[in-house]
């Protein structure tokens, strides 16, 4: 392996080793803290251009499992503290190096990223890039936007998932960078799954007559989505609906709350959030840099918060048989603490009045 370096916006330098696709790559530098689900990570869109490390050391010693993937790999970047070259898992198809290789992403392996998450935490999210040598003109860097994502990462045509069993249910799903799982979860529940792309109109989605509508999880900035944010709009309260992380903002958006960008985000298997209506706090997967306002959704009333900053985990919308959550209770990867959700979807399909009990 040759020395490579990761360079801070900032301009801190930390030197280690490339692995992975050779070129260099610049992206918004993030962390997760996951203990496992790296495949899951490295396979979610909502990721796209964002560099990610792992804070946990050492990652890839159970594989590359392709049953596991969870969309496309649309990370810009990799860095880890050390990758296992030689995996061990009777599911393995290939070890991590190879899988970034394949798709040209790079990796850097060798630097400490206890201290790149201190400064992160303190700093907040930056921009860095990867590469051979340090350039001497760092504007490039600084001047990075993840922008136009959800466009990017969405399906280009509807697709049809059949229900498994009998179908008693019929979901479309508006796909912003959508996890498999999410559709996985629907179908073992009786759903037949139409998948639409991010640009399918409001007028589109009634007319396929769904039972419900989902709306799924993606990457970067939700004010960004203007189109998205109206066809919603259009589409509340016409039938039941349940929003995922992304799709959680956009739903707030369109019943006139507000958003904003998180200092270093949520990231990880392991985020606590308290259910405001009882007395349980459910351990979450989580991935993303922007909150909602939840004081700022006059329609809607709070339903989770998280357990470490009190940010808008959830949100209920009663009179609209409507609910969003923040976290992702598909559990991939994560844990399943939450995937009663779903099952709340299904209820309201059936007909009922509260997204809550």
């Amino acid at each position: 392996m040759k020395k490579g370096y990761l360079v801070l916006a900032g301009g801190q330098v930390f030197e280690g080793l490339r692995f992975g696709g050779e070129e260099g790559a610049v992206g918004e530098l993030v962390f997760t803290t996951g203990m496992s689900g790296y495949v899951e990570t490295l396979t979610d869109p909502s990721y796209a251009g964002q560099i990610v490390m792992q804070t946990y050391p050492l990652i890839g010693n159970y594989g590359i499992i392709p049953a596991d993937f969870e969309g496309a790999c649309c990370i810009r970047g990799y860095v880890v503290r050390e990758w296992c070259e030689n995996p061990s898992n009777f599911r393995c198809g290939g070890n991590l190096d190879g899988f970034l290789k394949e798709r040209g992403i790079p990796g850097l392996c060798g630097v400490d990223t206890r201290q790149l998450t201190r400064i992160i935490r303190e700093s907040g999210v930056m921009n860095a890039c990867i590469c051979d040598q340090v350039p001497s003109d760092l504007s490039p860097v600084r001047d990075y936007a993840v922008a136009g994502v959800v466009a990017a990462v969405s399906r280009k045509a509807p697709a049809v998932f059949p229900a498994e069993g009998e179908a008693r249910f019929h979901v479309a799903l508006l796909d912003y960078g959508a996890k498999n799982n999410i559709i996985r979860e629907l179908q073992k529940r009786g759903c037949e799954v139409t998948v639409l792309p991010a640009s399918a109109s409001a007028a589109d989605v009634l007319a396929r007559n769904p039972d419900g509508v989902m709306l799924s999880n993606g990457p970067g900035d939700p004010a960004e989505n203007v189109y998205q944010i109206e066809q919603i709009q259009k589409i509340l309260g016409k039938i039941p609906l349940f929003g995922i992380c992304l799709g959680h903002q956009l739903t707030a958006l369109a019943a006139g709350g507000t958003t904003y960008k998180l200092k270093y985000g949520h990231r990880g298997v392991n985020q606590p959030v308290r259910d405001l209506g009882g007395l349980r706090t459910y351990i979450t997967s989580q991935n993303h840099g922007y909150a909602v306002d939840g004081a700022s959704v006059k329609t809607g009333r709070v339903s989770f918060a998280n357990a470490n900053d009190a940010t808008c985990e959830g949100i209920d919308y009663p009179g609209l048989r409507a609910f969003t959550v923040q976290f992702h209770p598909e559990a991939r990867g994560g844990p399943q603490d939450t995937a009663f959700l779903f099952d709340r979807f299904v209820d309201l399909m059936k007909g009922g009045e509260q997204a809550c009990p």
